[in-house]
């Protein structure tokens, strides 16, 4: 038996997540999302709006989640119809789930602007909504819509909102910080008076918006003052700023004792080390680069570049980590740089199962080169896989998979047949493939694209080994000024496993840095596929 008091996730990733700028989920997309939240163990997944729009119309067609409860989301009955002869009501109740959560009014500016109608209405509408959703044999929970607004204009009614959802029966009242501005003190503050006015905790739950980076922050704030349900988003997706971020949330109330030694969740040590594995999932479905500095789970939350961090990291990590990398499912990463010494170095290649002494004078060039090639604009604690690849390549362990012996790119403008202007791209690439010589040419979009789309037409042998590789991002970086600056350019790339890796190349040609980075994906898969390449900078 534990004591601990329980806390509920609630997942709203397909319904506020959904209001993100660029994201339009399908059918498809919300019934795969909708798995992975439910295995991963989050308590409620809520799905959309049911009626709004014909993609949540059809989603809610069935249940779709097996041990979460799956909740549909709107607004309560309308002032002046009877909660069953409201149309948008019966509706929600139909559609198939567990539970209902009510959107409703809590600040009276409000109920006058938006809704129409007068205070008592509202609160009317509040409780024979809640009570019709019960009656269906649903769990019902009302939305409080700018609470905390709501509150700091006219407490009195804000409170009244709250006690007549609770009174009809919600299981849960969620306070929303609807716009975002509330600060944690306010928060804890509010909660803390509301429960003193007779609602208690175990039936609250908080709803944070990200507008001053303190969503998370807040959310944690109302778990301290009482409530036990945190809303929020996969990733902190949502409209303007986004939502409280549930990843952070997940990790900080598992690993942190100040929560974990009061509380509990549905997700257990074994489901919290597949944290990152979600967070990177989900932004793969969303054809985007996860955010490398995000805590807990990004490419960068356990890496370290400088020196003497580097040092004391190695003889203890909790130096500069504040939770084992493992426990998250993510792993440490000592990054190589010109701030770096030999024990940076020796680690960075021993992450990378390659073994060198401190006294091989192999090594000694190698740090050399990446301090001197840094020096001209390289930057290798972001291009992992080209890192490696220097550094084998200077141990001569990078076998000789092809030899570019040359290539071309033509830029051509000129007015097609139906007098429009265009713009054609061409690239020629030389190239020697155990000894055979090849020649392909392409058109692209661009001259980057044509010499990418010519570099992999034909490899030979390796070509059918390539074929899921793909150019994900692609970023310049001007390092000086003038037409003749010299040029970074960074290409992320990734295969059908899912792993994704950075090369760099530099030079005052910004064709000839792009094709040096393109020439290093391509070396790096081809050695990835035999398991020659390091775990970390294939992540």
């Amino acid at each position: 038996m534990t004591d601990k008091q329980r806390l509920y996730l609630f997942d709203t990733t397909l319904r506020d997540g959904q209001q993100t700028p660029g994201i339009d989920f399908s059918v498809e997309e919300k019934i795969s999302i909708a798995r992975m939240l439910d295995d991963f163990g989050f308590d409620y997944v809520e799905g959309g709006y049911p009626g709004a729009n014909p993609t949540d119309t059809a989603f809610f067609s069935e249940t779709r989640t097996r041990n979460a409860s799956f909740v549909a989301f709107g607004m309560t009955k309308r002032a002046g119809v009877s909660a069953s002869n409201d149309p948008g009501l019966a509706g929600l109740i139909q559609a198939a789930g567990d539970a209902v959560c009510l959107v409703a009014k809590s600040w009276d500016y409000h109920v006058r602007v938006a809704l129409g109608c007068s205070n008592e209405e509202n609160l009317e509408s509040i409780s024979e909504s809640v009570r019709a959703v019960s009656d269906a044999g649903k769990e019902a929970m009302v939305d409080c819509e700018h609470f905390f607004d709501g509150y700091k204009a006219n407490r009195d009614y804000a409170v009244a909102c709250a006690k007549a959802a609770h009174e009809a029966g919600a299981r849960w009242i969620v306070l929303c910080d609807t716009n975002g501005g509330t600060q944690p003190s306010e928060i804890g503050e509010i909660v803390s008076a509301l429960i003193a006015a007779g609602i208690p905790g175990d039936r609250l739950g908080i709803h944070a918006h990200n507008d001053t980076g303190q969503a998370v922050a807040n959310s944690l704030a109302a778990v301290e003052a009482g409530v036990r349900q945190i809303q929020g988003t996969l990733n902190g997706i949502g409209e303007r700023c986004g939502n409280a971020n549930l990843i952070t949330l997940v990790a900080t109330l598992a690993l942190k004792p100040v929560f974990a030694d009061r509380f509990e969740t549905g997700i257990g040590r074994e489901k919290l080390e597949g944290l990152t594995r979600l967070s990177h999932a989900f932004d793969e479905l969303l054809n985007r680069s996860p955010a490398a500095q995000s805590p807990y789970v990004g490419a960068f939350s356990f890496a370290t570049k400088a020196g003497i961090h580097a040092s004391a990291l190695l003889k203890d990590p909790q130096t500069y980590e504040h939770v084992p990398p493992e426990s998250v499912g993510n792993f440490r990463k000592v990054m190589v740089s010109d701030q770096g010494g030999k024990s940076n170095f020796v680690n960075a290649l021993r992450q990378r199962g390659i073994e060198v002494a401190r006294n091989d004078p192999k090594l000694d060039r190698l740090i050399a080169l990446v301090k001197e090639r840094e020096a001209t604009g390289y930057a290798y604690e972001g291009a992992d896989a080209s890192f490696e690849l220097l550094a084998l390549r200077t141990l001569g362990r990078v076998p000789d998979y092809f030899k570019v012996t040359s290539f071309r790119v033509m830029v051509e403008r000129r007015f097609d047949a139906m007098g429009n202007l265009r713009t054609v791209s061409e690239a020629v690439v030389k190239l020697e493939v155990d000894g055979v010589e090849m020649m392909s040419v392409a058109e692209g979009h661009g001259p980057v694209n044509a010499l990418d789309i010519a570099l992999r037409k034909d490899l030979g042998v390796y070509q059918s080994e390539i074929s899921d590789l793909e150019l994900v991002d692609y970023k310049v970086r001007i390092l000086n000024g003038g037409t003749e600056a010299v040029t970074r350019v960074l290409i992320e790339s990734g295969d059908g496993t899912g792993a994704r890796w950075w090369t760099v190349g530099v030079s005052d040609n910004i064709i000839d840095a792009s094709f040096q980075a393109l020439m290093d994906s391509i070396t790096f898969k081809l050695m990835k596929n035999r398991e020659l390449a390091g775990r970390v900078a294939a992540e």
